[in-house]
């Protein structure tokens, strides 16, 4: 019997893409939907919750402050120098830990992880002296270091590259929402002072300390290492991930070696636009409750309250943004308008000491700052892969992560110097702006890479 081939049968040329009958891709379209929607439910809360609990943790000292640094005679360069000490060490240890996550798997490290930063922070109950302080901090950064840039890594393996800013931003909003909680409970807790011979500080501490010692058990139970070993997806959507993995890897001409992290000047460029950002950010939020409270004179209860409700803008600000740049596929002005929004907000405040300029001023510079992070952060998995990402990821959050140390430390010299908040707050305008130079090279490098590839 004679058989004819039919009409429109695949191709049998070689080098062309095989397209899937449209039944069939209907099909994959519905196993990928499902396999992001359940990735997105069972990871991104779990990895928000332990991120909010991390950020809390760094900075609930600029409210324990208010209490800590008049009954410990700490001066406002001696609290800057602390605070700032924590990114020093956490810097020093990004590119081992993330590379240590790798070795053990993401399960067991982010566990380790939480467990010793939340006994470090909440051992901070008894430092006495400025030794103490500044010890206990840089013991913070080490236990923390590899946190961030190990969750980035580690959902880059869940989420294809057109469904990253999105990723970053749903687990990213627990950054702003964490000064929500922590302004929301800070009162409270300081409210505690005396309370079994602990001061109101020390009340914050542990009581802030504790969630990380116990979330980094049900990171040891909940999480799974990666795709392959998700419990909670079929093996079809297993196998849609690692099909849409091993596409992105062959069609973006990925960088795979370790070596290859070092040697691409992006990295190193994007590590220095982070330091300006994050130098600009934590310059403000080790200082945002003084700051509050020097201009309306509010209680401490209060101006917890403010603190929370700039949580809720800049939660909104990252969701909008980082849902509107993986909309349209546009990074470039959805990084730098939010960042002439932050620049504009610093200048305001340095300028005035009028709670009517200064507060709506605060709203540009949470806002601008949280929602620049999402379409930054899916720009390295665009020529990263890898080992390559894991240490280009702690590379680019090692360099930025040390703009940390020195944002706090200048706001407390600067204090010391003009007892005031607002010029130093004004001259960190300035690291913003180079910001916005750095992001227009990085988006022009990567056309060119991209025209040339």
């Amino acid at each position: 019997m004679l058989t004819t081939k039919p009409a429109f049968s695949e191709p049998d040329l070689p080098g062309l893409a095989v397209v899937p009958p449209p039944d069939e891709q209907t099909r994959q379209d519905a196993i990928g939907r499902s396999a992001l929607r359940k990735a997105s439910l069972h990871l991104l809360p779990l990895i928000g919750l332990g991120y909010g609990i991390a950020f809390m943790d760094r900075v609930n000292i600029s409210f324990a402050a208010l209490q800590m640094n008049r009954q410990l005679h700490f001066s406002a360069t001696v609290y800057g120098l602390g605070a700032g000490l924590f990114f020093l060490s956490y810097a020093a240890c990004e590119i081992p830990s993330n590379l240590l996550l790798l070795r053990f798997g993401a399960r067991r490290w982010l566990a380790r992880i939480m467990l010793t930063w939340g006994l470090i922070s909440m051992g901070m109950m008894f430092v006495k002296t400025p030794v103490e302080f500044c010890a206990a901090r840089l013991l913070l950064g080490v236990a923390e270091a590899g946190f961030f840039p190990g969750v980035i890594f580690y959902l880059m393996q869940w989420f294809p590259a057109g469904h990253r800013s999105k990723a970053v931003s749903r687990f990213y909003i627990a950054f702003p929402l964490a000064s929500t909680v922590m302004g929301s409970l800070a009162g409270w807790l300081m409210g505690l002072d005396g309370r079994m011979h602990l001061a109101g500080w020390q009340w914050l501490l542990v009581a802030e300390g504790l969630p990380a010692v116990l979330m980094s058990v049900v990171f040891l139970l909940g999480l799974p290492d990666r795709p392959e070993t998700a419990k909670w997806l079929t093996e079809a959507e297993r196998g849609w991930i690692a099909a849409r993995m091993r596409e992105e890897s062959s069609t973006r001409g990925g960088r795979h070696g370790l070596g290859d992290a070092f040697s691409d000047v992006r990295v190193w460029l994007l590590g220095g636009f982070f330091f300006c950002v994050l130098l600009a950010s934590y310059g403000y939020a080790f200082s945002a409750p003084a700051l509050v409270q020097q201009v309306t004179g509010l209680s401490t209860t209060r101006v917890g309250f403010v603190i929370a409700g700039l949580g809720v803008v800049g939660a909104l600000a990252m969701l909008g943004n980082g849902w509107d740049s993986d909309r349209t596929g546009e990074r470039f002005w959805h990084i730098v308008t939010p960042l002439l929004l932050m620049a504009a907000g610093y200048v305001a405040i340095g300028l005035s000491v009028s709670p009517l300029i200064v507060l709506p001023a605060l709203v540009l510079v949470v806002g601008g700052n949280t929602a620049v992070q999402p379409p930054v952060w899916a720009i390295p998995p665009q020529f990263l892969e890898g080992k390559s990402a894991a240490a280009g990821i702690a590379t680019i959050n090692m360099i930025g992560i040390v703009g940390g140390f020195v944002g706090p430390f200048w706001m407390g010299v600067s204090r010391d110097a003009t007892g005031s908040l607002q010029r130093g707050l004004l001259t960190i305008a300035a690291p913003v702006m180079v910001a916005v130079g750095l992001a227009v090279v990085v988006m022009e490098l990567g056309k060119r890479a991209k025209a040339g590839g």
